[in-house]
């Protein structure tokens, strides 16, 4: 007699992390970016990636029509103080204020607590491994 492992509907169907990654304001600069979609495509996800300036209510919009699980900025211009609270006040607008926020690229540490202020869950920085991104969007972003 062999054994033979039986999987459920739920587990053949189960919905993967659909994650937005989106590049708000005037930096042009999306190499970082595209390497955390890769890897978080890579790890599993669905990902989205809306391309560079964006406009905090295309970035809203853009997770509202792809329903996504998670969020997840990127920034080097310097400019997350001023965007990502209008990203946050668009997405709650919408009724999105259950998606796991992220967000990632030169934010001062002592930023740190205004982000996480505004509900980021997480802010990652140059040099950051991205099987660290991954594993974080994995084991936080809410069930589908």
């Amino acid at each position: 007699m062999t054994a033979t492992h039986e999987t459920s509907g739920a587990e053949e169907t189960a919905r993967k992390i659909r994650v937005l990654i989106a590049k708000p304001g005037l930096d042009g600069h999306d190499r970082g970016a595209k390497i955390v979609a890769r890897a978080l495509r890579d790890g599993g996800c669905e990902v989205i990636y809306t391309g560079i300036r964006q406009t905090p209510q295309m970035i809203a919009e853009a997770a509202l029509q792809e329903d996504v699980d998670v969020v997840g900025l990127s920034i080097l211009s310097g400019a997350h103080l001023e965007l990502f609270p209008r990203i946050v006040e668009e997405l709650t607008s919408r009724g999105l204020d259950d998606v796991l926020l992220f967000c990632g690229g030169i934010i001062p540490e002592e930023d740190t607590q205004a982000l996480e202020g505004l509900g980021f869950s997480a802010i990652f920085r140059p040099g950051t491994n991205t099987g660290d991104i991954v594993s974080f969007v994995r084991d936080n972003a809410p069930a589908g």
